[in-house]
């Protein structure tokens, strides 16, 4: 095992010891009781049970009725408006008949929203974006609160929804649980074309019926969109967690495979319930070498900023306390892999082609940097996902992969496409954030220039459609769109203009305590930054034409104004208040504004194990009367945070 990765689990594991034993306390308590009383639903009394059932098909209420086949739940994401969801229409009745032939029996416990980024960026419903994780963790403990489960199959897929779907079944840790993924969409348009038309729709130079045209070819059918945001990154770190079945990940919808995959996760859910002879509890299986093998993935794809607080919120719900300084420490020993777009031009179709999951699990196995000792869905031990599954004579099988098809998109450690993670964590006067470096020429990772200060990403839209940022370097600072501000919407649509800038020699970068996606682009940013000038944090200080230097190579983020001078300034621009921040359904939002916590932990509502509470310092404050009284800082407020 590498030595520097052990050292960072080891480290893990000891700043978690105490919160990870009363978990796993819990739900080993939860565990032995399911082993020894049977499946779950046989200890419900007679009415309770009868409501349980009522609905359910003549073939499964004997099985309902009786207290020999063990139940699992299905917990879905379905809708028809959603490309990434719509193959799960037919998913039930798959998976309800897969479970039948196993021994047990299956019901749909409940749904789960999935909203979709791509759909609302830009928008004011984008501001619920990150909040609905939390809500999705909700809406799953619900689904599973009936106690009549002794299983989980979890159908999601992109963004929010699997992270919140893993959150609220660690909650119900004494439970197998088996991610179900529905799949890519086929390639269509290549992603350097769609690019481009944006770049040109950004300067006026095409209209919206041809940009409209490109992106139709772009997203074309059912599946996940084919670019490696935080939907494909999701699918990925599934894998390396072992909560998928070994290759199941980018396999395409309504295809022979995927549906003979989705029968055997089925299967499998039956025997790994504590009646069988493989009881694997998610609860267990996620532990602190299957968070760190998800950070290593995470940092070798160079996949989704959003899961710097993904994966932080996500380990908290298992007791384990992870840091982005364990992110940027992992991330000088583990090397860049792979070249998908945004950081290429391949899609995950010709990333799966090339030998996917497999090779990349195999020689990250092979060099150390994957704990290969985890329990995963498919058994004990991470080489069994060194296998992708095929179709023959109409039975599943599963060869090895050894070495890429495609040295353009996937390498070995031995020849990586750089030495270090495709994420950089970056810190300074400023506070901490997140750099994804992984799609930004080597020549654009230091950028020194004067702040632009914007409050609204739609300013700076304005700023650039008058002309008002041409011929000039600058660091554009978006402020007040963290989890406390506005929910911490992407901002995802100032890339094209800036691109367009950056194309035309101007040297520009973004820092934001907002969120720049999956998607983010070939413009240098910091983003994340926490804290959030709604909390206080010295962003709120920025002024137009302070230099900012952002050295994403050496991993600083400063603000170039001496501090004497930063201690006499007050906070610049305000949040809005919770009676602005209406519309959309946002005034139903407004608690979660008032709780959540910062980027670097996770940004959730419910609190991380180990950590401060959500609103601690530095802050620099503002006066009560802000009309938001989340935004109160000191001793006072940050207790008052701690018991919220």
């Amino acid at each position: 095992m590498n030595t520097v990765i052990q050292e960072i689990t080891d480290r893990i594991a000891r700043r978690s010891a105490a919160s990870r034993a009363a978990y796993l306390e819990r739900i080993r308590r939860d565990g032995e009781a399911a082993r020894a009383k049977g499946p779950a639903r046989a200890h419900l009394g007679c009415a309770n049970l009868a409501h349980g059932f009522a609905a359910a098909p003549a073939e499964d209420k004997p099985a309902l009725m009786g207290s020999a086949k063990p139940g699992v739940a299905i917990v879905t994401s379905y809708n028809d408006m959603l490309s990434a969801h719509q193959p799960y229409e037919t998913y039930p009745q798959e998976l309800k008949a897969a479970v039948r032939r196993a021994g047990g029996v299956a019901q749909v416990a409940g749904g789960v929203p999935a909203m979709c980024d791509g759909i609302t960026q830009g928008r004011a419903g984008m501001e619920l974006s990150l909040y609905s994780r939390d809500v999705i963790a909700m809406s799953t403990a619900i689904a599973l609160s009936h106690d009549m489960f002794d299983a989980t199959l979890l159908l999601g897929v992109c963004d929010k929804i699997v992270p919140g779907l893993f959150i609220g079944a660690l909650h119900f840790g004494h439970l197998p649980a088996i991610f179900v993924p529905a799949g890519p969409m086929t390639s269509g348009l290549p992603n350097k074309a769609k690019a481009r038309t944006r770049q040109l729709f950004a300067e006026g130079k095409v209209g919206r019926a041809e940009l409209l045209e490109s992106e139709s070819q772009s997203y074309h059918s059912p599946g996940t969109c084919t670019f490696y945001g935080t939907a494909n990154s999701n699918q990925a770190l599934m894998e390396v967690m072992g909560l998928h079945l070994p290759g199941s990940t980018f396999v395409n919808p309504h295809t022979e495979l995927r549906h003979a995959l989705t029968e055997a996760a089925g299967r499998r859910a039956v025997e790994i319930t504590a009646h069988g002879s493989e009881y694997t509890p998610i609860g267990e299986l996620v532990d602190e070498k299957s968070v760190v093998n998800a950070c290593v993935a995470l940092l070798a794809t160079g996949g989704s900023t959003n899961h710097t607080m993904h994966l932080v919120a996500m380990a908290a719900a298992a007791g384990i306390v992870l840091t982005w300084d364990d992110l940027a420490a992992l991330s000088k020993v583990v090397p860049s892999l792979t070249k998908v777009y945004p950081n290429g031009q391949a899609d995950v179709n010709h990333f799966r082609d090339a030998g996917g999951m497999q090779v990349l699990i195999g020689d990250l196995l092979d060099e150390g940097l994957l704990h290969a000792d985890v329990l995963t869905v498919a058994g004990r031990g991470l080489d069994r996902y060194r296998s992708a599954p095929a179709l023959e004579d109409g039975e599943l099988v599963w060869s090895e992969l050894t070495e890429s098809a495609d040295l353009d998109v996937l390498r070995p450690v031995s020849a990586p496409f750089s030495d270090d993670g495709g994420i950089h964590m970056l810190s300074g006067n400023l506070g901490k954030a997140v750099s994804k470096v992984s799609a930004v020429k080597a020549e654009h990772l230091v950028i020194e220039a004067p702040a632009k200060v914007f409050d609204d990403q739609l300013d700076l839209l304005r700023a650039f459609e008058a002309g008002e940022l041409d011929g000039q370097d600058f660091v554009a600072v978006i402020r007040y769109q963290g989890p406390s501000a506005n929910g911490m919407p992407e901002l995802h649509k100032l890339t094209p203009p800036l691109a367009v800038l950056l194309d035309r020699g101007q040297r520009v970068a973004i820092v934001t305590d907002g969120r720049m996606s999956g998607a983010s682009g070939k413009v240098p940013a910091a983003i994340h930054l926490s804290p959030e000038a709604a909390d206080g944090g010295p962003i709120a200080l920025v002024r137009d034409g302070d230099v900012i230097r952002l050295d994403s190579a050496a991993g600083t983020l400063e603000l170039l104004v001496p501090a004497e001078e930063l201690a006499r300034r007050t906070p610049g621009g305000r949040p809005l208040s919770d009676a602005q921040w209406v519309g959309t359904g946002r005034e139903l939002f407004a608690a979660f504004r008032r709780m959540a916590g910062h980027a670097e932990q996770g940004a959730g509502i419910f609190g991380v194990s180990g950590a401060e509470s959500p609103h601690h310092g530095p802050g620099l404050g503002f006066p009560a009367e802000s009309g938001n009284s989340h935004l109160e800082t000191g001793p006072a407020a940050w207790s008052a945070g701690a018991s919220r």
